[in-house]
């Protein structure tokens, strides 16, 4: 590929001053060395559900690929993040602002995400932006905002993995193709599964009649592919990953979020809360094997890989493990990234802050994080 100089010129400094674009100077474009970046695709997964340090990195042999990927890219062993709740510290991933979250809310933030940011300054249609949950419903709400300059005309399709890709939906597929009128709780069911993919009146637009249609046949290869199979400890966060590497060769998407779950089950059982954390590191790993086998995707596609917060230093009663002792073990993780534009086997000790991840991937894509409070990841690019 031919490198092209991207180091603005006097005749940029002044466009961008008269068009008052002062945020964009004050915040360039993340590029290596003043070229072009290779990245044309993000992956951003969100360990979400509370993952410490010493189960993961701090134990190589139960995140072998996770290990790789740090040993390949760039490592932040002490990412600064708050503990505000699951939905509130997963949504500041995506916002780049702290968001404060009560345990049982479940409304869309006032704050742009990063999918607004990218699918709006990129002009990037419904199909290029995605985000796969392992379900809920607050996890519906990362796509987009409410933002008076963005909302769900510029939000990510999501898909719920938990919620879809369900044995229950398997049913409507015995009525799909059969001349016979589908009975009243497939209907019920197809329509649920047209309504998890942003079809309802708040996000009217986001498809286009032909993007949904193939959405829609997409759902459908899943639940045929074995998606809904998926049984046991940690399935849901398996789901969502297993749906995010399909996704890949489909719709090649510009910015795939993942956001996991399962590990919240430390609460009650330290010993399943480590299983989830392998099964996501293997899932994570057939995501990975799918980007590098993939000649385009392998050259333009960088990785980031997060947790929202970590767990206390020290077990509960139950022998789990909660979050809310002020410890280290709660407030520090170690931030993942791998990609063609960032340096190899480099560890950064700075300390950084997880929600950098947001202005980081803007800059890295070519957005730009307007209303973010974060700046952009120290010695992450080659």
């Amino acid at each position: 590929m031919n490198e092209k100089r991207t180091a603005p010129d006097r005749r940029d400094v002044l466009r961008a001053g008269a068009l008052g674009t002062a945020t964009a100077l004050a915040s360039p474009v993340l590029a290596r060395g003043g070229f072009e970046n290779k990245t044309k695709h993000v992956i951003l997964v969100a360990f979400a559900g509370g993952v410490r340090t010493r189960e993961t990195l701090g134990t190589p042999e139960n995140v072998p690929n996770l290990k790789r990927m740090s040993d390949e890219g760039v490592t932040y062993p002490r990412a600064r993040t708050n503990n505000l709740g699951h939905f509130g510290a997963t949504l500041s991933l995506f916002t780049g602002i702290s968001e404060a979250r009560g345990i049982r809310e479940n409304t869309r933030g006032e704050d742009p995400t990063v999918f607004e940011y990218v699918r709006k300054d990129l002009a990037l249609s419904s199909s290029e932006v995605w985000v796969s949950t392992s379900g809920g419903a607050q996890q519906s709400n990362y796509s987009a905002s409410y933002h008076r300059e963005y909302g769900p005309q510029y939000g990510a399709n999501t898909l719920d993995g938990d919620g879809i890709f369900n044995a229950e939906f398997k049913s409507i597929l015995d009525s799909l193709g059969r001349p016979r009128e589908m009975k009243s709780r497939e209907l019920e069911l197809l329509e649920k599964m047209r309504a998890s993919i942003g079809t309802g009146s708040e996000d009217q637009g986001v498809n286009t009649p032909e993007t949904f249609a193939k959405v829609e046949r997409y759902i459908l290869d899943e639940l045929k592919g074995g998606t809904a199979d998926f049984r046991g400890t940690g399935s849901s966060d398996a789901k969502a990953l297993r749906v995010a590497r399909n996704l890949l060769p489909v719709f090649r998407p510009r910015l795939l979020g993942v956001v996991l779950r399962d590990a919240d089950v430390a609460h009650r059982n330290f010993n399943a809360y480590v299983e989830v954390i392998r099964r996501n590191d293997a899932m994570l790993g057939e995501l990975w094997a799918a980007v590098q086998s993939d000649p385009e995707l392998a050259e333009s596609t960088s990785i980031f890989v997060v947790p929202e917060f970590g767990r206390d230093a020290d077990l509960n009663s139950r022998r789990g493990l909660d979050h809310g002792d002020g410890s280290d073990d709660l407030n520090y993780v170690p931030l993942v990234c791998w990609g063609p534009d960032f340096a190899g086997s480099r560890t950064v000790l700075e300390e950084v802050r997880t929600t950098d991840v947001c202005a980081s991937v803007c800059g890295l894509l070519g957005a730009k994080a307007r209303y973010a409070r974060s700046k952009h990841l120290p010695r992450l690019m080659g």
